[in-house]
């Protein structure tokens, strides 16, 4: 069967209402499992990784792969919409929309489950994007080596674009990721005596105002970079010396080479305070798999092209977001594009009110199903 919109609406809620941490999407990966042994099985293989889901659709020619990625997991946030299908799961929420992704994802799928492609096609249900680098984990796994994608695709909902707009650019969508933790020891003391201790209040006040320089001073200015130190934590009362000082943070960059970049001058800064205070530190530089979301130039071309021209798709060009996303893992492996899907909130990603559009479902699965058609068309006249 090819699902309409109104059951494509009704799984988004159902989907909604069971939000998962990562690695823990066991109820969704059995909800997505049984969704999608409903459809027609002729073209389809089946098998699962962990909590995600993969289906090979068999097509017309079997040279070319397209691969069509969706993330399945929620958000440790209180959910605070008051709709009637909101979260069952105490402390989480569909908070990034990927109840919606998701819902569109198996729009495509059954689609093409009941109108046998002209290439082959991998549906990715990835879990764990938001924690734990799922992407990351899936390609570097081998379970996806046999129905290995030639080129890829995936979308990610955006509140501030009107529902069903699609947006995309060239070059980087989204920035590459690393999270900062930084730990301090040193000495602790009565305040009365600072010559007796070591004070990691000063020696983590020092890194802060240093780190404050990269960006500023080491990042080329035509060039993005954010460090945002977000947690200080020292001491336990005011007239006791610090003796550690807990400093966590993130770095962003759309560039992989910045990133590193950046990554680096972190660390020489904070062995540098080490030694300027003589103390010890421990320094837990973390991007796992979120590498930033680099469109493969041909590929975007094409699908922008398409999109712009194509009579019913309303499209804009996006500037690069300093969001991350484990997508950009796998376009380090695999060409492919990232684009927005608009589903019109006042409430940003992230947010415990947010309300994407439901009409942005449908109007997603007839565009990327139609683009997708087009590019099989191209890739499938070169084959022949």
């Amino acid at each position: 069967m090819t699902l309409t919109e109104e059951q494509l609406i009704q799984i988004r809620r159902d989907l909604h209402q069971i939000p998962e941490i990562g690695m823990e999407e066991f109820e969704t990966q059995k909800y997505l499992l049984n969704v999608i042994q409903n459809f027609n099985q002729d073209y389809l293989e089946i098998k699962t990784w962990k909590t995600g889901i993969l289906v090979h659709v068999n097509g017309e020619n079997s040279e070319h792969t397209i691969g069509y990625r969706t993330d399945i997991d929620g958000l440790p946030v209180q959910e605070q919409t008051g709709l009637p299908y909101a979260s069952k799961n105490e402390g989480k929420m569909h908070a990034c929309g990927h109840d919606i992704h998701m819902s569109v994802a198996l729009g495509l799928l059954s689609f093409f489950s009941e109108n046998k492609p002209k290439t082959n096609m991998t549906f990715i249900f990835q879990p764990a994007e938001e924690n734990k680098s799922g992407g990351m984990q899936l390609y570097n796994s081998g379970a996806m080596d046999e129905w290995m994608p030639d080129e890829i695709y995936g979308l990610h909902d955006n509140p501030q674009l009107n529902a069903g707009v699609i947006g995309c650019c060239q070059g980087t969508l989204f920035a590459g990721t690393c999270e900062i933790h930084i730990k301090f020891i040193g000495k602790s003391g009565h305040a009365a005596f600072p010559h007796d201790a070591n004070d990691m209040v000063v020696a983590g006040a020092q890194f802060v105002n240093q780190i404050q320089t990269i960006v500023s001073r080491n990042v080329d200015p035509i060039e993005s970079g954010v460090v945002t130190l977000g947690h200080f934590s020292a001491g336990t009362t005011g007239n006791v010396i610090a003796g550690q000082c807990q400093i966590d943070g993130t770095i962003r960059a759309l560039t992989q080479e910045n990133n590193l970049k950046i990554q680096k001058r972190v660390r020489e800064i904070a062995l540098g305070i080490a030694q300027s205070f003589g103390c010890e530190v421990e320094i837990d530089l973390h991007q796992g798999g979120y590498y930033p979301v680099e469109n493969d130039p041909k590929i975007t071309k094409i699908f922008m092209d398409y999109m712009q021209n194509a009579k019913d798709v309303d499209f804009v060009e996006t500037r690069p977001a300093m969001t991350g996303e484990d997508f950009g893992y796998l376009l380090s492996k695999i060409p492919g594009t990232m684009f927005w899907l608009g589903v019109q909130s006042p409430y940003s990603l992230h947010s415990e009110f947010l309300a994407p559009k439901e009409e942005a479902i449908q109007i997603g699965v007839t565009e990327i199903r139609d683009f997708l058609q087009y590019r099989m068309n191209l890739i499938y006249d070169v084959i022949k």
